[in-house]
């Protein structure tokens, strides 16, 4: 394993997509979503540079190759896990986990065990099947819905602290829209709600991204998994 500027970024990236995870067992809500969704996106961040450092100075290595996917299913994986937990409440004995989350959430992590069955499974010849634009789209579009995800959870929580006592009526008139002069809780409220919008829509495209990778990538397996006569 060489020991660079490029790898590095990408072992930080591993572990960053443990501390997402992390941040909310050791903070509290709204802290714990500013944390994650901080450390996302800085890790995210390094997805873009490790790389281009790495063509750019020549520190390309098999360890960089192999890590790097890793890293960045396992930043999407966990970030999902989070976000489909936070995302879910109760009623009565049972689970109410939103199913506009829940849906697009399992499409891509079905894709992606899949495919790293697949590759297991290929060895070495999967070194002949690269990595398309679509799947760095894929990738990206992942990454910013998540990002815009827990930004959600952020306005809720303040609009929820904010809301705290607050007459049922009035809360319900913010909600609706038709109240307009609570102090901040209208901004949060609003920005919670557009978050929470953008988030699914770009969360939809990226399923959407990760599924038709994923069959293109299924296509190009194939030869290989042919049985010899």
């Amino acid at each position: 394993m060489r020991w660079n500027v490029p790898n590095i970024l990408t072992i930080i990236r591993l572990f960053a997509a443990l501390g997402v995870a992390i941040m909310f067992l050791y903070f509290a809500r709204p802290w714990a979503d500013w944390y994650a969704m901080i450390l996302f996106i800085l890790a995210a961040i390094t997805d873009f540079f490790d790389g281009y450092l790495a063509r750019k100075w020549g520190q390309e290595s098999n360890f960089g190759a192999m890590l790097d996917p890793i890293a960045d299913k396992a930043m999407v994986v966990i970030a999902l896990l989070v976000i489909t937990g936070l995302s879910s409440g109760s009623s009565g004995f049972r689970s109410a986990m939103d199913p506009y989350i829940l849906m697009p959430a399992t499409v891509i992590l079905f894709r992606e065990v899949f495919v790293s069955g697949l590759r297991e499974f290929l060895g070495d010849k999967a070194r002949n099947l690269k990595v398309t634009n679509l799947a760095k789209w894929k990738t990206t579009v992942q990454m910013i819905a998540i990002s815009v995800l827990f930004a959600k959870g952020v306005f809720e929580h303040y609009a929820g602290m904010l809301s705290y006592g607050m007459d049922q009526t009035i809360f319900n008139g913010v909600m609706a829209g038709e109240v307009e002069d609570v102090n901040h809780l209208v901004w949060y409220v609003q920005g919670m709600n557009i978050s929470w919008s953008l988030g699914v829509v770009l969360l939809w495209i990226a399923a959407i991204l990760t599924f038709v990778t994923g069959l293109d990538y299924f296509r190009k397996a194939l030869p290989f998994l042919r049985e010899d006569k």
